[in-house]
């Protein structure tokens, strides 16, 4: 039976809807970075619900909780935030890159750490009664160290035994053929891998050699203009498309900081994808069951897993 895996339960796929697929509501970063930037500490329940009932209203119906075990991951407010909102969450087993892994792997084998994302998937996160159902790894700018190289070895091997999608983070772009290549090595089915961060990155021989593996494409930086014009994200995308990719991108915000949150008195918010980018492709001419494949189709379809 294929669902896909929610911190209030195992859901349809096609009861999913327009999902992104990349976002961080609750989530605290290790000390000193927390004292260093408190911009990066999501910790108010009541400006995350905020938000989220904003993203319901423009239409949003789920997305995945991107902050991984040494991030101060919060299962348990996750599972109050989607009771209280009706979106669908799920939250991830798995670690960030090196600076914030080491003191978590440095001392685990592949194998320990795999139990451990299993553990999660199938029995629940600690005490919380919630199970992830996405599995995160990531590289740091221009390298995969040993540690990282570890946390994407033991997610192969819990994937080959839960079938969770991996969901990975670049650091600004890079080490995305890598990080496919080692996970292919590895015997995980493209299908079942989301590369992240790649509108970080838009140079198109790296995109069209990933797009070739059959892999997922995670547009996931859209508002965030410092790096590159949404417009300019728009004719990627769309020049993707019409290389026949469509049905591997995915697009999302991955909105990680209070400045981003109208909750907390930023913005953009979770609503600007709908409300601002979505018609953006419209204008371009990009067609509608394209969007909704990007929006709704290709995350649902990424997200499944067979239950045990």
């Amino acid at each position: 039976m294929s669902i896909i895996r929610t911190v209030l339960g195992d859901i349809a796929p096609d009861g999913l809807g327009f999902c992104h697929p990349h976002e961080h509501l609750l989530a605290i970063p290790p000390e000193p970075y927390a004292t260093e930037e408190p911009d990066l500490v999501l910790d108010s329940e009541s400006a995350a619900q905020s938000d989220l009932l904003d993203f319901y209203q423009s239409g949003g119906r789920a997305l995945v909780e991107m902050t991984p075990i040494d991030y101060h991951r919060n299962p348990a407010g996750l599972k109050r935030l989607s009771e209280a909102t009706g979106v669908h969450i799920i939250c991830v087993t798995g670690f960030l890159k090196e600076k914030f892994a080491a003191p978590f792997v440095s001392d685990e084998t592949v194998e320990r750490l795999a139990e451990r994302f299993v553990h999660e998937i199938e029995i629940g996160i600690e005490d919380t009664g919630v199970r992830a159902g996405v599995i995160k790894a990531a590289s740091s700018l221009n390298k995969i160290t040993p540690n990282e190289e570890k946390v994407f070895r033991a997610a192969a091997m819990a994937h080959h035994k839960t079938g969770a999608l991996i969901s990975t983070h670049t650091e600004m772009g890079t080490m995305a053929l890598e990080q496919a290549a080692m996970l292919l090595k590895e015997g995980v089915h493209p299908s079942r891998i989301l590369i992240g961060h790649l509108d970080r990155n838009l140079d198109w021989e790296l995109h069209l050699a990933l797009a070739r593996l059959g892999v997922y494409f995670g547009f996931d930086q859209i508002s965030k203009t410092k790096y590159y014009p949404d417009e300019t994200r728009v004719d990627f995308i769309l020049r993707l498309i019409e290389a026949g990719f469509g049905q591997q991108i995915m697009l999302s915000s991955d909105l990680a900081r209070k400045s981003n949150y109208p909750g907390y008195g930023g913005k953009p918010g979770l609503t600007y994808l709908s409300e601002h980018f979505v018609p953006m492709l419209r204008d371009a001419g990009l067609n509608e069951t394209i969007i909704m494949d990007m929006l709704i189709r290709n995350p649902a379809r990424a997200l499944t897993l067979h239950s045990a």
